[in-house]
C-alpha cells in the first residue's frame, strides 16, 4: 500500500558535477596531523565530502549565474544595489540597506554604532562572531535564552526562545540604558539550529518597547526559521514563508545578514535598519570598513546573484528539501544509536559528543577530537562546536564550559544528494562503535580571539587502564551487542 505523502525529491536538476575522491585512511592520518587535529586547517582537496560549514558553499542556479552576467561594477550607484535593495524591501521589509562582505562585516558596524563601552548585550545564545564583535566594542554579552536549549534531550520545539524572565532580570540589575539592544538569532547556531516561535518574538517586542531597547535580528538562516514556525505553531500553517518572515522583521529594528547561508551564494552580506540616522552613521563606518554605501563588500554581480538567491530560498519547496535532507541524515544517524541534539533544526546536525566519548573530560577538548576521528574514518570534515567555540572569559582568562560539546554536521544547500548523507551516516556509526579508541586532545596554540579557526591540537598522553577502565570496557561490549550493526 502507497504511504500517504510523496516522498520529497530535489526541487532541480544537476546540470554540472564537481568529482570527488575517496582517499586511505594512512593518508588522512597523516593529514589531519599535519593541520593539528584542526578541521579548519585541513586542505579541500584532502576532504571527501565537507560539512565544515554551510556558509558560501551553497550551489547556486542558472538563474543566479545568468544574473552574474548583468554586474554593474560601477564604483558608486551599481544598478544590482538597487535589485538588492529591492529585494530587501520587499520580504524582510527593511528600508535602509548596506551591502556589507559578509555577515561579520555588519555585525561589526552595528556594535561599533549601538554599543558603548559597559553595556549589556543579551541574546539568544551566543554566536562566536557576534559575540566577538561585541566584546570588542566594549559590551559585555549575556546569554537570555530558555534553559532547555542546553539539553540536548529536550524535545522544546522552540528551543531559540528568548527567557523572558532571565531579561527582565538583567535589565533590572544593569538598567534599561545599560542595555541597547538584544541581540536575536534565528535557528540559533550553538543550540543546534533551534528556531524561536512568532508568540516568543511577539511577547520579546513588547517588552522592548516598554523599555525603550532595540531588537537586532541576526537573519541569517530566518527562513529556515520561518519554515519552523510555519510546522509547529499551528495558527500560521495556512501562512506563506513570506509572511511570517516579514511579520518577524516587524518587531526588530534592524538585522544582520551573511548572504552565504539562507541566500545562495558564496560571498556577501548586509546590514538593514529602519532608523535613517543609524543608516547614515552606518554608511560612514561602511564607507571606512567596507566600501562605498552602494557596493559595500560585494561586487555588483554578487549582490544580483543574493538577490535572485532570495527569490528562490522563499520558496517553500526549496526548504523542505532543504531542511528534509538535514532530517533524513539525522533519521540515518540515529539508526546507529548515536545522540544528537534534539529535535533536528534547519541546517545541520549536531552529534553530542559528551555522550559519544564519556571516557574524555571536557578539557579533553571530546567535540574536537570527534570531529578529528570523523574525518580520520571517512574523509568526512565536520565543525567543533564546544569549549574550543566557546573560548575564554575575557575577564578571568578562564576557559568557558558550555553545557553543550557538539560536533556540527552542516550540509550546504544544493550540494550532495541523500547517497552522500547515507556516506555520513555510515562514517558516525564507525566513529560510535569506536569511541573507545577515539583520544582526546591537547592545545599546543591558542589564538586569543575565536581560537577555533586557527588553534593547533596535539593527542593528549594515553591514560594507563584502571579496574574502572577494563569494566567500562566489558560493559560497552554488551551494549555494542544489542547496538545496530554496522557489517
Amino acid at each position: 500500500m502507497l504511504k500517504k505523502n510523496m516522498p520529497v525529491a530535489e526541487p532541480y536538476k544537476i546540470k554540472m558535477v564537481e568529482p570527488l575522491t575517496m582517499t586511505t585512511r594512512e593518508y588522512r592520518e597523516d593529514k589531519i596531523k599535519t593541520a593539528h587535529y584542526n578541521t579548519f586547517l585541513l586542505k579541500s582537496n584532502d576532504v571527501y565530502i565537507d560539512l565544515l560549514t554551510d556558509s558560501g558553499t551553497a550551489a547556486m542556479s542558472e538563474y543566479q549565474w545568468a544574473g552574474m552576467m548583468l554586474g554593474d561594477e560601477s564604483y558608486a550607484g551599481s544598478k544590482n544595489f538597487y535589485v538588492l535593495e529591492q529585494a530587501v524591501n520587499k520580504y524582510y521589509g527593511y528600508e535602509y540597506v548596506l551591502p556589507t562582505h559578509q555577515g561579520r562585516g555588519a555585525e561589526h558596524i552595528i556594535s561599533k554604532l549601538l554599543i558603548t563601552p559597559g553595556d549589556y548585550v543579551p541574546g539568544n545564545m551566543y554566536f562566536t562572531t557576534t559575540r566577538a564583535h561585541q566584546e570588542l566594542a566594549g559590551a559585555t554579552f549575556v546569554d537570555v535564552i530558555i534553559d532547555e536549549a542546553h539539553d540536548s534531550n529536550s524535545m522544546h520545539p522552540f528551543k531559540g526562545n528568548v527567557d523572558l524572565v532571565k531579561f527582565e532580570k538583567l535589565v533590572q540589575k544593569v538598567g534599561a540604558t545599560k542595555v541597547p539592544y538584544l541581540n536575536l538569532q534565528a535557528c540559533v547556531n550553538m543550540a543546534g539550529g533551534q528556531p524561536f516561535s512568532l508568540e516568543n518574538i511577539r511577547a520579546v517586542h513588547e517588552f522592548c518597547q516598554v523599555h525603550g531597547i532595540k531588537i537586532i535580528l541576526d537573519a541569517t538562516r530566518c527562513l529556515e526559521n520561518a519554515w519552523f514556525i510555519k510546522q509547529r505553531e499551528n495558527e500560521h500553517a495556512h501562512r506563506s514563508i513570506a509572511e511570517i518572515l516579514r511579520e518577524i522583521c516587524s518587531y526588530t529594528d534592524g538585522c544582520t545578514m551573511s548572504g552565504k547561508k539562507d541566500l545562495l551564494v558564496n560571498i556577501g552580506g548586509f546590514l538593514a535598519v529602519r532608523d535613517p540616522k543609524i543608516y547614515e552613521k552606518a554608511c560612514e563606518l561602511g564607507t571606512l570598513f567596507e566600501g562605498l554605501h552602494t557596493y559595500g563588500g560585494m561586487a555588483g554581480r554578487d549582490m544580483e546573484a543574493m538577490a535572485r538567491g532570495l527569490e528562490e530560498a522563499i520558496k517553500e519547496e526549496h526548504l523542505n528539501q532543504r531542511i528534509g535532507q538535514v532530517h533524513y541524515l539525522a533519521n540515518k544517524i540515529q539508526e546507529y544509536g548515536v545522540p544528537i541534539v534534539l529535535p533536528v533544526g534547519g541546517h545541520a546536525v549536531y552529534l553530542d559528543a559528551a555522550r559519544m566519548l564519556p571516557h574524555l573530560s571536557q578539557d579533553e577538548y571530546p567535540a574536537q577530537s570527534l570531529a578529528s576521528a570523523l574525518y580520520v574514518e571517512t574523509g568526512v570534515r565536520a565543525m567543533e562546536r564546544g569549549i574550543v567555540s566557546a573560548g575564554r572569559d575575557k575577564t578571568t582568562g578562564l576557559n568557558n564550559y558550555p553545557k553543550l560539546e557538539l560536533v556540527r554536521l552542516t550540509i550546504p544547500r544544493r550540494v550532495y544528494t541523500n547517497s552522500h548523507m547515507d556516506v555520513v551516516a555510515y562514517g558516525v556509526g564507525l566513529c560510535q562503535e569506536r569511541h573507545h579508541k577515539i583520544r582526546g586532545l591537547e592545545m599546543v596554540y591558542e589564538p586569543e580571539n575565536m581560537r577555533f579557526f586557527q588553534a593547533r591540537f596535539d593527542l593528549a598522553p594515553k591514560k594507563h587502564k584502571t579496574k574502572a577502565d577494563n569494566q567500562f570496557s566489558a560493559a560497552k561490549s554488551i551494549v555494542a551487542n544489542l547496538s545496530p550493526s554496522l557489517h
